[in-house]
């Protein structure tokens, strides 16, 4: 049974194609995936009695539930069933390979729909076609370009009671498709949009793209670690192009929610704690996506998610209330938004949270006020997942009827999933909603319609040919590997790292994630997971021989194994340096994946104990989309390998870091706490009246806990490399500017290593006092450097009146004039300092 293997499937919506991989090393490790649909599939419990295997598994998008997989394999072929949660029992006849390509059979028949010579129409020309279209609608026809269906009866929520997508988009009644993960199933559902609906508008086909479509990079947590803004405007060019290729128009993505809780699952697919640099990859990502012009049918459109505050959830537990200042909201929430604003995102999706006890999706103070009329935005505003029936949930409206008319009051354009806008109609006749409000919706829906060329030409971004070319190439999996090496970040060295990629040396590879594909992380649906690069295969094609790698799993994820911490430690006696890789699955981070624990599960501190007792020299390698508490491990280990999710390439990226082939370069974006007691712990926190100093560590009525520090582990911004780099010599060109000048500092960055290597010098500043109590310090630049051993290089800043700004209920947005310290160097910590002032001219 080892090896590839395809089966086809039928469900009530779609065929399936399943593939299966089973390899076995010192056991079977079983992997799956799926296609049109990618079902993100990881084995969590795999049995092999002769030819029959039994497995469970689970999917990050239903947590609890299990898969259950069981065949009977012969030489060239093999049956059994496959159960999915919600679908059923799934009879399956399979054969060797990965069988035929889908889209190889379809690129013939969809060519003749599409249509030459369209060219892009002028911001004039599209209002003049708006208009006309608009004024030839129904009311019921309006409103029904304001509903997204799903494309079948998967769900990320609660199953929605609704009317099959075929007879609603035929009837009128959607605008816009969830989840057509299938080129030829968009091709179907768009073909009855302009064939059979009465004013045969096309759909907008919207599917959630984070970090990438089938080639899979980084989990966003990941790649905000290698602080290139370059890398991650190209990683999302790269998702785009290929999810553009089987006929997605519109993401549900980027994510840009701020983060300092690391219980919420949700940090993975987000930039950090913090707002400067979170707006500087909003900003790259919206330009990945979007390219130069939505026109290209190689761009999707970009929707920045969630407007606003949801990464404030109380407790990190997802979809939970959140309560902020409004000088929070605005100094720390509002910055990414506003920046992909700025570069002309062309969607918005409100958070699930309320704010000021409302929630979000009826919000007029945030939707029209603040995103549209503060902050310009004029596109299209879509719900999430059933949030304006969860209006009615909330307990702000008694009725569904009440929460459609709070939604589109406060200009949300398009209803996802759920129905409550089929009440539109109703409200508008009766005087309760003015019809301007439901144009106005129609005209960014159709005006967004038009800028993508789908007006002119519905079939445009249906290429099957485009899937051939692009899904998984070598170009796009070179630009994964690439920006997997940049995203990993070394947390501690003592030595250990790099290791000997040639010699006699024995490695003990131990863990479960040794030798998984379970690399990818959560909110991909990819069809190629099963060609995911292990760690025991990235470091075997690295050039260490498998005589040389002393495998065991250990234990599972979640699990022990039988004999398997006695595995492990035998592989560890017979090795010089054990490689520990734990970690968490893709389905423990994510939406819907919040932790009151985020220790390592308890099977994998049993095997780590274990493991570090035997006393050979240990490197931790993690696999997670979160900070972990690591307190033990930082004291027992000798080097620790922040690699998160890496994606398609992982296996060859983490071992070109540990053999010493790359020079790790990653820095930290969110902190790494000491303690869950510390939680949330972010650098750029408030003083207190009663701060913890060197004087009064001692004392007991200050602001500190009795049983452990106030500092994080590892720090914003902090990540080793096998170079050694050194600050000095911090000048300023004047200690008092003014006005629209500028502050020029220049610091001396030296490399004391025999090896050369890349920094990311970082540059913060401290608002002595103000209006209001400010941060102890702020990301405000940052440089990144390469220098040769023993090299030595100056680098400059500029501080001008922008950087010294915030937001204050007084004075709105403004510089404050006063003493400022700034601060440089290799993290938040550690840094050298200097103090200036400023002040107004005016």
């Amino acid at each position: 049974m080892i090896g590839l293997w395809h089966a086809m499937a039928e469900t009530p919506s779609m065929k399936l194609k399943f593939i299966f991989r089973v390899s076995k090393k010192a056991g079977y490790t079983l992997d799956v995936a799926s296609e049109p649909l990618a079902i993100p599939i990881h084995v969590k419990k795999l049995e092999i009695d002769g030819s029959r295997l039994h497995a469970t598994a689970g999917a990050f998008w239903m947590p609890g539930q299990d898969i259950v997989i069981d065949f009977s394999f012969e030489e060239e072929s093999f049956s059994g069933e496959l159960v999915l949660p919600g679908i059923g029992a799934l009879p399956l006849q399979g054969a060797r390979g990965t069988g035929p390509k889908a889209a190889a059979g379809f690129i013939e028949e969809v060519r003749s729909y599409r249509k030459e010579g369209v060219t892009e129409r002028s911001a004039e020309d599209i209002e003049a076609a708006v208009e006309e279209l608009l004024g030839r609608l129904s009311l019921e026809e309006k409103v029904g370009q304001m509903f997204q269906v799903p494309a079948s009866n998967f769900s990320f929520g609660n199953a929605v009671a609704t009317d099959p997508p075929e007879k609603l988009i035929a009837e009128g009644r959607a605008g816009s498709v969830l989840g057509a993960f299938d080129v030829s199933r968009v091709f179907e559902l768009q073909k009855i949009a302009v064939e059979q609906s009465p004013h045969r508008i096309p759909l907008l086909f919207n599917a959630d793209i984070i970090h990438g479509a089938q080639t899979i990079f980084p989990v966003p947590l990941a790649w905000s670690c290698s602080w290139d803004m370059n890398a991650i405007k190209e990683a999302c060019a790269i998702a785009a192009r290929e999810a553009s290729a089987s006929g997605t128009v519109y993401n549900h993505g980027p994510m840009i929610d701020v983060g300092r809780d690391p219980r919420w699952g949700r940090v993975v697919e987000g930039a950090g704690e913090d707002p400067y640099l979170g707006s500087l990859i909003a900003k790259a990502q919206v330009e990945g996506f979007q390219g130069d012009t939505l026109f290209d049918p190689e761009t999707i459109v970009a929707c920045l998610k969630h407007f606003i505050g949801y990464g404030a959830a109380e407790g990190g537990r997802d979809y939970n209330t959140v309560d902020l200042s409004e000088a929070t909201l605005r100094n720390v929430y509002l910055p990414p938004f506003q920046a992909g604003i700025e570069a002309g995102a062309g969607s918005v999706m409100n958070a699930f949270n309320i704010y000021e006890g409302v929630p979000v999706a009826a919000s007029e103070k945030l939707l029209e006020g603040v995103l549209r009329e503060e902050l310009g935005f004029d596109g299209v505003l879509i719900s999430d997942y059933g949030s304006v029936q969860e209006i009615v949930e909330h307990g702000l409206a008694e009725t569904e009827r009440e929460a459609a008319r709070l939604a589109a009051q406060a200009t949300m354009d398009i209803e996802m999933a759920t129905r409550s806008y089929e009440y539109l109609p109703q409200l508008v006749r009766e005087g309760s909603l003015a019809e301007s409000v439901i144009d106005d919706a129609v005209r960014r829906i159709l005006r967004l319609k038009f800028r993508l060329g789908l007006m002119d030409d519905p079939f445009r971004y249906i290429r099957p040919e485009k899937e051939l070319d692009y899904h998984f190439c070598a170009e796009h999996l070179q630009a994964s590997l690439e920006l997997a090496r940049k995203s990993a970040v070394l947390l501690k060295n003592d030595g250990a790292l790099p290791l000997a990629a040639n010699g006699d040396s024995r490695i003990a590879l131990i863990g479960p994630f040794a030798d998984s594909r379970d690399l990818l992380g959560p909110w991909q649906f990819s069809r190629y997971g099963y060609e995911t690069v292990t760690l025991y295969e990235g470091l075997r094609d690295n050039g260490i021989a498998e005589e040389r790698l002393l495998y065991a799993a250990g234990c599972g994820v979640t699990e022990p194994l039988d004999g398997g911490i006695e595995a492990a430690v035998a592989a560890a006696s017979k090795a010089d340096v054990v490689v520990l890789a734990l970690g968490e699955s893709s389905d423990m981070s994510g939406e819907a994946a919040s932790r009151l624990s985020i220790d390592l599960p308890e099977a994998q501190q049993r095997l780590a104990e274990a493991v570090v007792a035997v006393g050979k020299p240990v490197v931790l390698v993690l696999t997670n989309g979160r900070p972990l508490v690591l307190g033990w491990f930082h004291e027992r280990v000798d080097a620790i390998l922040e690699t998160w999710f890496l994606g398609s390439q992982a296996g060859h990226a983490i071992a070109d870091i540990l053999t010493g082939d790359y020079n790790p370069s990653g820095k930290l974006t969110m902190s790494f706490p000491a303690h869950q007691g510390q939680i949330p712990v972010y650098y750029n926190h408030f003083r207190t009246g009663r701060p913890v100093t060197d004087a009064n560590a001692g004392s007991k009525f200050i602001s500190k806990y009795l049983d452990g520090p106030n500092e994080p582990l590892y720090p914003f911004g902090h990540g080793l490399s096998y170079s050694r780099f050194e600050y000095k010599d911090l000048r300023l060109d004047r200690e008092m500017f003014a006005g629209d000048d500028k502050l020029t500092v220049t610091v001396t960055v030296s490399n004391s290593a025999p090896l050369a290597g890349e920094e990311t010098a970082q540059l913060y500043i401290q608002d002595r006092h103000g209006s209001i109590v400010r941060p102890v310090k702020e990301l405000k630049g940052y440089r990144k450097l390469w220098l040769e051993p023993g090299e030595s290089k100056e680098i400059t800043f500029e501080i001008r009146r922008s950087d010294l700004a915030f937001w204050s209920p007084a004075g709105g947005y403004a510089a404050e004039a006063g003493k400022f310290v700034v601060y440089v160097g290799t993290s938040s910590k550690e840094t050298v300092s200097a103090e200036f002032e400023w002040k107004d001219r005016d």
